[in-house]
């Protein structure tokens, strides 16, 4: 870890001594130690001055990687001269990523059925990827890593008793694909599927363990833990052997997942935990089982796996996730009552915390309603943080990561993770042209990432540092007028959302204003006028629906909400906030600036057509009420103008983006095709009542 930091150090130090011991430090300029101070913690680190002297002391070799890492950062934006003494511990102490991993055709992620699944698929099999990954996240601050997937065992470990199960080659379908599959991650090995492959990798299963033991020690010299994650129950990759099914009620498939979970820990000695989610495929010819039910499979296997594998390695800790999901907390705590005593398990629960959409409202509701920080009492959580919003275009907004971070209740959280179910965070191949073919997302979208994690580790650090960090990166333009311009752009995402509000991945995707056609109460999945008129707000945005306006409007009374007309208001004031900041900086020859400024001009298109949008949306459900055309003429006039800038918004996205865009939850985001469907909002608005 240490060595891992000093490349940055040394990278910006020139001639200056780096010394490890104290006793030379008479000759020393910068001295580095592991020191547990009383005011450090695990992954802790301070910098102290004296004279000519830095001390930069970790309480560990993570405090003290982190705490180089700051030393260089400090000295490459403000020179020696400008470092700041601190004391730093992590605020949420885990800070990850979620991933869902497309190993295989044979065992998919909840993610496979898209472009980002497909394409990603040979790149979770390249250690270059990770490499590069794992040194990223690093440096944004993240400590582990939590691989999703439906069911992996067969690409991953051979089973005693199994054996035959375990998967050589990486293969990918050939086959067509359907636009939209099942939500619960059922149908993905149809023979249309299966019976087209294509092999990608040839591979042993051993040297794919081999290959996964690599990544995860490679994680460990960087301070992050992998922590494999599944949905149940799918037998994916198992191709019906030994007599393996789904049914809850098969005792070959409880044994097979059982010996797979202790399996998992004996092949990687770095794994540092599994977790497991009930309630996706969990039937019983076809029928709902109850939560009951559910939690007793998931101890015949998953806890009878791990406590299996705690007691043959009792020096090992391990880590057992349980999601809150389909079933009470207190519930998943009796039953588990074992794992959560014995001693080298930890046992966490994992909670969604935003639902699928972190850019929302910085304040959530969703633990309250289910009682959740009482019912777990004294244990701890990962809050998760889902973003099924970003596919696209670079976000960047400090002021509501930090806000979002202190509003998560802090004495119950273990730590956060930041991922997605309809993106695959893997190579970029949505840019066209690109500067570095087949960029790292998390490279392409680095403010975003560093953002949620910095700001996990610290929510302090202050807009000034971001806006430093900004300058460094282009030091060729005005930094404050892009940190603000990027700032006001990416509010667009939850001021939007926060008024039209799809909680779920399939039910609202912004970029595309779409969802699933089963959610959007049509053919298309558009979200059109009716939809806008129809769709409830976030419960914590403080705003009011467009019926509610409309009944307060007739009535001649008030309400401490924001309006609808309001809201639109705020989308053009964000949208021409960050267009005006734009003016006068230029991109020169810097292609990267030229990919962001591009995004900040889109996305605030995007803002202006949602503002004319749902203002127009207000006025036809005023003019349905009131029969006035005044009111018909002014939503024709605004829809008139959405449909303006949301061709000024395609326009310029696919300057530099593909499109269309394959998506697992919402189908295919064809914007040109959308385009029509925004049109048909003027004649819904011009209808006679």
């Amino acid at each position: 870890m240490v060595e891992f930091a000093l490349q940055d150090l040394k990278s910006v130090l020139g001639d200056v001594h780096i010394l490890t011991d104290s006793s030379q430090m008479m000759e020393a300029d910068i001295l580095l130690q592991i020191n547990s101070e009383v005011e450090l913690k695990k992954e802790g680190f301070s910098i102290k001055k004296s004279h000519r002297k830095i001390i930069v002391s970790g309480f560990d070799e993570a405090g003290l990687m982190y705490g180089i890492l700051e030393l260089s950062e400090q000295i490459e934006l403000y020179g020696i001269a400008g470092i700041s003494e601190m004391t730093k511990n992590p605020y949420f102490e885990m800070r990850g990523p979620k991933f869902n991993i497309p190993l295989d055709v044979r065992t998919p992620s909840y993610s496979d059925a898209s472009d980002a699944g497909q394409r990603n698929i040979p790149v979770m099999w390249d250690f270059d990827f990770w490499k590069n990954y794992i040194d990223t996240m690093a440096k944004y601050r993240y400590n582990y890593i939590s691989l999703w997937s439906l069911q992996p065992f067969p690409s991953l470990v051979k089973v005693p008793g199994y054996e035959d199960i375990s998967l050589d080659d990486v293969q990918r379908s050939t086959g067509t694909w359907e636009n939209i599959y099942n939500l619960n991650g059922i149908g993905m090995d149809t023979p249309e599927i299966l019976d087209n492959p294509e092999t990608l990798k040839k591979i042993s299963i051993d040297e794919k363990i081999e290959f996964w033991r690599k990544v995860m020690a490679y994680g460990k010299d960087r301070n992050i833990d992998f922590h494999l994650i599944t949905w149940n129950i799918f037998n994916y990759g198992t191709g019906g052997k030994y007599g393996i099914t789904d049914r809850m009620d098969n005792e070959i498939t409880k044994d097979y997942f059982r010996k797979s979970v202790k399996q998992m820990f004996v092949t990687y000695p770095d794994l540092a935990g599994i977790g497991l989610t009930t309630g996706e495929n969990m039937k019983v010819d076809g029928k709902r089982t109850n939560a009951e039910e559910r939690e007793n499979w998931a101890y015949d296997t998953y806890a009878k796996g791990i406590l299996d594998a705690a007691a043959e390695m009792p020096d090992r800790k391990f880590t057992f996730i349980h999601r809150q999901h389909q079933t009470g907390a207190k519930e998943i705590a009796e039953k588990f009552k074992e794992v959560i005593d014995t001693k080298n398990i930890e046992f966490l629960y994992c909670f969604k915390y935003a639902k699928a959409h972190v850019y929302s409202a910085t304040e959530q509701p969703y633990y309250l309603n289910d009682n959740f920080v009482e019912d777990i009492g004294s244990m701890k959580t990962i809050w998760g943080l889902r973003n099924d919003d970003t596919f696209y275009f670079r976000w960047g907004s400090p002021d509501f990561v930090r806000e979002f971070i202190e509003n998560i209740p802090h004495q119950v959280a273990r730590g956060i993770y930041f991922g997605s179910d309809q993106w695959i965070w893997g190579r970029d191949f949505l840019t066209k042209d690109p500067e570095t073919p087949d960029q790292l997302e998390v490279i392409k979208h680095w403010y975003q990432w560093m953002l949620w994690g910095r700001l996990s580790y610290d929510p302090t650090i202050s807009n000034e540092k971001f806006t430093d960090l900004l300058a460094n990166r282009f030091p060729e333009v005005d930094a404050k007028k892009l940190f603000s311009a990027w700032q006001q752009a990416s509010q667009v995402y939850p001021v939007t959302t926060g008024f039209h509000w799809g909680s779920l991945d399939f039910q609202w995707y912004i970029e595309g204003c779409i969802s699933h056609p089963r959610f959007a109460q049509n053919k298309t999945g558009f979200h059109d006028v009716n939809r806008f008129i129809n769709l409830g707000v976030h419960p914590k945005s403080g705003n009011q629906t467009i019926p509610e306006y409309v009944k307060m409007t007739l009535a001649d009374s008030s309400s401490v909400l924001k309006t609808p007309l309001q809201v639109a208001e705020k989308l053009h004031q964000l949208s021409d906030g960050a267009l005006n900041d734009l003016k006068g900086i230029n991109s020169i020859q810097n292609k990267e600036l030229q990919f962001t400024l591009n995004d900040i001009e889109t996305v605030s298109f995007l803002g202006k057509y949602y503002a004319h949008k749902i203002t127009g949306s207000t006025y036809v459900a005023m003019y349905r009420e009131t029969k006035d055309t005044h009111f018909q003429n002014l939503a024709v006039a605004e829809l008139t103008r959405a449909l303006d800038f949301w061709i000024k918004y395609t326009d310029k996205a696919l300057q530099q983006n593909n499109n269309p865009l394959w998506t697992n939850r919402v189908g295919v985001v064809d914007w040109k095709e959308i385009t029509n469907w925004v049109k048909e909002d003027i004649e819904i608005a011009k209808i006679d009542l």
